[in-house]
């Protein structure tokens, strides 16, 4: 007896919820820090859920049922999110504060899994050598860090961007 549709569309859409609740914990940096070793873990979570979610009912039905199903549902949170900011807030989280007037917040540091490495290579990164020469930083929920701070304190020249100038004309 095969799984049914509906009953494929239950399963990935529970699923689904159980995957997005998972990477949620695990963290805004190890999100944002894809590796070889996640791509791996990533893949081979798919297969693992595949078959959570389609049963035995292997058929192109079953299949584009439950691709569908995670289209709709990613697409509904999403929808959700944007409309509601205290419910984007309950299921994204919030900014974290890594580093404020020049002093480490180390309860933020903690509560993200961040040591001082990861702390001096973002600021690095941003080109400040110093956590006093740093007015703010953030870590943000896609894993990035922002930093600022007084652009005379970083250590290297910050790169320029290039600006093009594009010359329009009208065709009449």
């Amino acid at each position: 007896m095969h799984t049914s549709l509906l009953e494929v569309i239950f399963r990935t859409a529970v699923i689904y919820a159980m995957l997005y609740a998972a990477l949620r914990m695990m963290g805004k940096r190890e999100l944002s820090q894809f590796s070889a070793f996640d791509l791996i873990l990533l893949l081979t979570l798919a297969n693992s859920v595949q078959n959570a979610m389609v049963g035995d009912n292997s058929s192109l039905s079953a299949g584009i049922a439950a691709a569908l199903t995670l289209l709709v549902f990613n697409f509904l949170l999403n929808v959700l999110l944007s409309r509601n900011l205290r419910m984007r807030r309950f299921i994204e989280g919030v900014p974290t504060l890594l580093v404020r007037h020049g002093k480490v917040e180390w309860k933020g540091l903690h509560r993200e899994r961040m040591d001082m490495d990861d702390l001096m290579t973002a600021l690095r990164e941003h080109g400040f050598r110093k956590i006093d020469d740093v007015d703010l930083a953030v870590l943000e929920l896609d894993g990035s860090v922002s930093v600022m701070g007084a652009p005379e304190r970083r250590s290297r020249p910050q790169p320029k961007r290039q600006r093009r100038h594009v010359k329009l004309t009208s065709q009449s």
